[in-house]
């Protein structure tokens, strides 16, 4: 089918009570194990495209392999620029047929962030695209974006509200003590903070940096009102952990079918793990 606005898939979620995953893709082989895990798990599933996907990948590969992937499966499928840094590069997304766009705004004054998301969000409501926006700051690196511990910042509910009501934007993320990357310990997430900004807005909310949080801890933040989870860094890992098995096993090894297939096969293990978790799992 064709790519469908992600604002449609998080409403099912909010309806639904749970959340749907949405991963970082950098080749064919990550965009194949996304659409393999979800149509083998029933699920919706949002392909993400970060800065380092788009600068690596290109956006017009990006977009035709997605497009390709999703016309030919059952699922619905989203496609979401991740953490846009500007208002051209969000309208460069829209017209190459995302279907969906974040502008993060959050290393601005509250009231220029709201500004650059009405701004993005004038272009994208014409023809029916979804926007996601930030508020706070989550630590850790994410390709070219690094933002270091002094520097994040938890959310402010009451931001978060007049946000929300400023700008009627899709779906917002939150920072309760998620980070990009590998982390280094266990993440504490900040529950009652997640519960107070959900009582005090009514769209989905966003949680990025949740590789390595541990599954307890997403199961709570689903049932408090998030509905998009963000996973980039397990996907890497499985990836990794793929293309080693095969090379230690046979050094000689020189078709990149056989290095790379198995890499697939592991990075789509983990999404379906995933997809389970969330509790997205035959809500195609």
């Amino acid at each position: 089918m064709p790519l469908v606005p992600v604002k449609e898939l998080l409403q099912k979620a909010e309806a639904g009570g749970y959340a749907v995953g949405a991963f970082n893709c950098n080749n064919m082989e990550i965009i194949q194990a996304i659409i393999e895990a979800a149509e083998k798990e029933k699920a919706p599933v949002i392909v993400q495209a970060s800065q380092g996907a788009i600068k690596y990948a290109g956006l017009e590969y990006i977009t035709a392999l997605t497009k390709v992937a999703a016309e030919n499966t059952f699922i619905p499928v989203g496609l979401h620029l991740d953490h846009g840094t500007s208002f051209e590069q969000t309208v460069q997304c829209i017209r190459h047929g995302f279907t969906s766009v974040m502008i993060d705004g959050s290393k601005l004054p509250l009231e220029e962030n709201i500004a650059l998301t009405n701004r993005v969000l004038a272009v994208a409501r014409a023809v029916g695209v979804s926007v996601e926006a930030e508020i706070g700051k989550i630590g850790g690196t994410e390709d070219d974006i690094t933002v270091s511990e002094w520097e994040a910042s938890l959310t402010d509910p009451e931001e978060a509200k007049h946000f929300v009501e400023a700008t009627g934007v899709d779906a917002l993320a939150i920072a309760i003590g998620t980070a990009h990357g590998q982390y280094k310990g266990t993440p504490k997430l900040d529950f009652d903070r997640l519960q107070k900004i959900k009582a005090l807005i009514n769209i989905p909310i966003v949680l990025h940096g949740s590789s390595g949080v541990p599954d307890e801890a997403i199961t709570r933040a689903i049932q408090l009102g998030v509905r998009k989870v963000n996973i980039d860094t397990n996907l890497r890992e499985a990836f990794v952990a793929g293309v080693r098995e095969v090379l230690e096993k046979d050094p000689k090894q020189i078709d990149p079918r056989k290095i790379l297939g198995p890499a697939k096969n592991k990075m789509s293990e983990v999404i379906r793990e995933k997809i389970r978790l969330f509790g997205s799992a035959g809500k195609a």
